[in-house]
């Protein structure tokens, strides 16, 4: 696989490489978020290992621009260990995190399973009866939800108001369209039936729910499922 290793750090990228190669991947190195969108337009990467503070662009910026036009796994590098700085990572785009310093067999663990996990859906025909954005993909043939492979429960109504917005990904619904399309009746004063279906469904997909990657809300208008 052809892996993008990218930090200002040039022996942080030099070691990373070694461990890499000796797995048996191609290695392609960065020193900024401008290397890296070059790199990629340039390269078929597989995957991109991407340290958050780097001058020019930083992480957090160039993977925001990467998600705009490749689904790649990211993988973020940092030498920060808040929280906060893991949330800001995933919500722009990134699929794990790795603080340093960090255990060589800990990165080769994470880039296997990324890799594995991209190649497992990447290999998946999109039917007409599935539906995907990222690593969220809704079987509507087995009524089945996935999320980075795993799969998750949701109740029928659930299921239904997250089928309606992934199959019409990036288009936003209103409170009193949801409900019609959902229970099949007029609206009347729905909102908190649908706020808590969409709190319970936020719950079981995403890695935080105050910070939604997939099921977004769009203030004063409703909610949407995010093109990823």
């Amino acid at each position: 696989m052809n892996i993008l290793i990218c930090d200002d750090e040039k022996e942080i990228v030099d070691a990373i490489g070694i461990y890499l190669k000796n797995e048996g991947h191609e290695i392609y190195k960065g020193y900024n978020g401008i290397d890296a969108l070059r790199i990629i337009e340039e390269d078929d990467i597989h995957l991109i290992i991407m340290d958050i503070m780097m001058p020019k662009m930083d992480g957090l910026i160039a993977t925001m621009k990467i998600r705009e036009f490749k689904n790649i796994p990211v993988i973020m590098l940092s030498a920060k260990s808040e929280d906060t700085d893991k949330i800001m990572g995933l919500n722009m785009g990134a699929d794990d995190y790795i603080t340093k310093p960090f255990n060589p067999l800990e990165l080769i663990a994470r880039v296997d399973s990324q890799l594995r996990r991209y190649t497992k859906l990447g290999s998946i025909e999109e039917k007409e009866n599935m539906f995907q954005t990222g690593g969220l993909i809704v079987e509507d043939d087995d009524k089945k939800v996935t999320v980075d492979g795993e799969e998750v429960r949701l109740t029928p109504v659930q299921y239904k108001i997250l089928k309606l917005l992934i199959e019409n990904k990036g288009n936003v619904f209103s409170i009193d369209k949801i409900y019609e399309k959902v229970w099949n009746e007029t609206a009347y004063n729905p909102e908190n039936t649908v706020a808590v279906h969409i709190r319970k469904i936020r719950e079981k997909i995403e890695i935080n729910p105050k910070e939604p990657k997939y099921l977004k809300v769009v203030w004063g208008i409703g909610y949407k499922i995010e093109k990823i």
